[in-house]
């Protein structure tokens, strides 16, 4: 499997800098970054945790719909988003939690079946892995 990369710019301290995230393999173009924005306000700016959870609801669609495919499913629709909060840690900052929200448009299931596999597609999402050191939940409903 290819690996991905992006490379942040930064100039000046934590409260005054600013900085320029690059999303370089897929040429996505480059996003302004600052702790301020990042802390409140997003002000049109990404964030760490933006992009984390971009990363986490599109990871987490696809292995939604791989685990369905298993299934002899295909779902007509995946909405994901994923909720990424900040929070204090002692003297810093840590990812404090990810609130997934799922609804979807699955014909031929039932919501338990459902669930159990939504958790599944969760539990075996490779962003969910990466960030196991976080609490994630998940909020599983059928449209």
């Amino acid at each position: 499997m290819p690996s991905r990369d992006a490379t942040t710019h930064w100039e000046g301290g934590l409260q005054s800098g600013t900085g320029q995230v690059t999303l370089d393999s897929s040429n996505a173009g480059q996003f302004p970054v600052s702790f301020p924005t990042r802390a409140g306000d997003p002000e049109g700016q990404t964030s760490p945790e933006e992009l984390i959870a971009a990363a986490h609801s599109s990871c987490f669609a696809m292995n939604l719909s791989g685990v369905l495919g298993k299934e002899n499913l295909t779902a007509r629709s995946i909405d994901v988003s994923a909720e990424v909060t900040l929070g204090p840690d002692g003297e810093g900052f840590k990812i404090s939690g990810i609130a997934l929200t799922l609804r979807a448009e699955i014909d031929g299931i039932d919501a338990d079946r459902f669930a159990e596999l939504a958790r599944i597609a969760k539990d075996g999402c490779p962003v969910s892995k990466a960030l196991s050191g976080t609490t994630i939940t998940l909020d599983a409903a059928l449209a």
